[in-house]
């Protein structure tokens, strides 16, 4: 039943990132990523049948760190190329058309997204350590507040003198803390994958015994 699941899950989060796309573009591909890992995380806590034992558990949530990456790695990816944009023509040109496919809304949705996806390990601290999701959230607040800087408001004003002279240090700071979030969820998997594989292998060799 659990394999099930797993395919049926994966059918319908492609469908979301899909559908999403062709209907919004870039901006639709960050939202259906995002969408579709919270909707994995919910499936799983919710419908997946629970199982008995630990290492069912450690399995789960090794399962629940990949899916959660996935979105990040995208959006890891576009603010690498933001901030070569301010260097180099080329990746400007790529920007700017990406920007121009989702209507000037790029650093909202992403700040939107992250700020979702931020709220699953507080929630779920068991299978993503909750200062992950905190340092998502901090990440997605940055860049929603750099996606109403074209705003002409007093709150918009106060903040801007910030993002015009230091942005692409702003852009680095992000790059770091997206880089290690990803590389500590998928090395926390790679252990809990490893611990698995051991202690499946030491309970066959005991089977035999």
């Amino acid at each position: 039943m659990s394999k099930i699941l797993d395919i049926v899950m994966a059918g319908i989060i492609s469908g979301i990132v899909a559908y999403t796309t062709s209907q919004l573009g870039i901006a639709g591909t960050i939202i259906g990523a995002v969408l579709g890992s919270m909707l994995y995380q919910l499936m799983t806590h919710f419908f997946r049948e629970p199982l008995d034992n630990v290492d069912g558990l450690k399995t789960r949530n090794v399962e629940s760190r990949v899916f959660y990456v996935f979105p990040l790695i995208i959006i890891l990816g576009i603010e690498i190329l933001y901030l070569f944009s301010s260097f180099y023509h080329t990746f400007d040109v790529v920007f700017q058309s990406l920007e121009t496919a989702t209507g000037w809304n790029l650093f909202r949705t992403i700040g939107v997204g992250l700020l979702i996806m931020g709220v699953y390990p507080l929630l779920e601290p068991d299978r993503i350590s909750p200062q992950y999701g905190l340092m998502i959230m901090a990440v997605g607040l940055v860049k929603l507040l750099a996606g109403f800087v074209d705003y002409n408001s007093s709150l918009v004003s106060l903040y801007l003198p910030l993002f015009q002279q230091f942005n692409e240090l702003i852009s680095i700071v992000l790059i770091a803390v997206l880089l290690y979030v990803i590389v500590s969820l998928i090395q926390d998997s790679e252990i809990k994958g490893e611990e698995n594989q051991k202690i499946n292998i030491k309970k066959k060799q005991d089977q035999k015994v």
